[in-house]
């Protein structure tokens, strides 16, 4: 691709404070992006470049670190994890750039911009602080069980030995992926009271993930799966996001996923 070379030179944390020949690429709202620091507008260039530029040399030096080191391969997993969970909040490329500025500056241990103790949650206009996880945490654990007990007995979802619930809306009649399978699949994610956290049907693109990878209720559930079968899963807080919770999902939740395997890849 066509590059421009700057001759101003700009002092980044990922230059270690030196002075540096700088090269840009042009993309949609550098402009218009509201970030008063320089500092941060340089990280914010830097990481669009590598994200603009040909991904065939990063790929490749990636895919070596993840086959020769461990924590290199849970790194990427953990990444693309939160990248999933991020897309489904941040539609805007702009936004997701500032979402890698705010994980760098948290990496780094560097003063946050803005308070990150409260996020704002636009369905309902509340506000879920962080420093009270407990509360909400405990009320949460006790819906879900009354919920998992009542749905326990409904005579078309059953149990695993973990505490899995799932129920058969269409069997498939192909292959069974193992743990160390990549799988493919459409999906749909809500909470016990229906308020759907993801869905890749409404972004019209399935998604394709190590099912190792994943949170212990899917790795789990879709080993029950063949290839073209549709299943709903309750899935318990202990086999989810547990006390923690993570983007739109509240610490100790329920979730409840429509899930359709259309490809295993060994």
């Amino acid at each position: 691709m066509k590059i421009f070379l700057y001759t101003y030179r700009v002092l980044s944390p990922f230059l270690r404070g030196q002075d540096f020949p700088y090269f840009s690429v042009f993309f949609s709202g550098w402009r218009s992006l509201s970030i008063q620091s320089f500092q941060t507008k340089s990280v914010f260039l830097i990481i669009s470049f590598f994200l603009v530029t040909s991904c065939s040399w990063k790929n490749k030096w990636v895919k070596g670190k993840i086959e020769k080191e461990e924590d290199s391969k849970k790194a990427y997993i953990l990444g693309y994890k939160l990248g999933d969970n991020a897309k489904t909040l941040f539609s805007k490329e702009e936004d997701q750039k500032i979402f890698l500025i705010g994980v760098y500056h948290s990496i780094k241990n560097k003063k946050p911009l803005v308070g990150v103790n409260v996020i704002e949650q636009k369905k309902t206009g509340k506000l879920r602080s962080a420093r009270k996880p407990e509360e909400e945490g405990k009320n949460n654990m006790e819906q879900g069980k009354v919920f998992l007990e009542a749905n326990s007995k409904k005579t078309d979802v059953k149990t695993t030995p973990s505490g899995l619930q799932y129920k058969v809306l269409k069997e498939g009649a192909g292959d069974s992926p193992s743990a160390a399978d990549s799988v493919e699949v459409h999906y749909r994610g809500t909470l016990i009271d229906g308020t759907e956290f993801d869905s890749s049907y409404k972004r019209n693109q399935t998604i394709t993930f190590p099912l190792n990878g994943v949170i212990a209720g899917w790795t789990e559930g879709l080993q029950l799966m063949k290839e073209g079968a549709k299943y709903e899963f309750y899935i318990p807080a202990e086999l989810a996001y547990g006390s923690s919770g993570t983007g739109r999902i509240p610490p100790n939740s329920v979730l409840i996923f429509e899930v359709e395997l259309i490809k295993v890849n060994p």
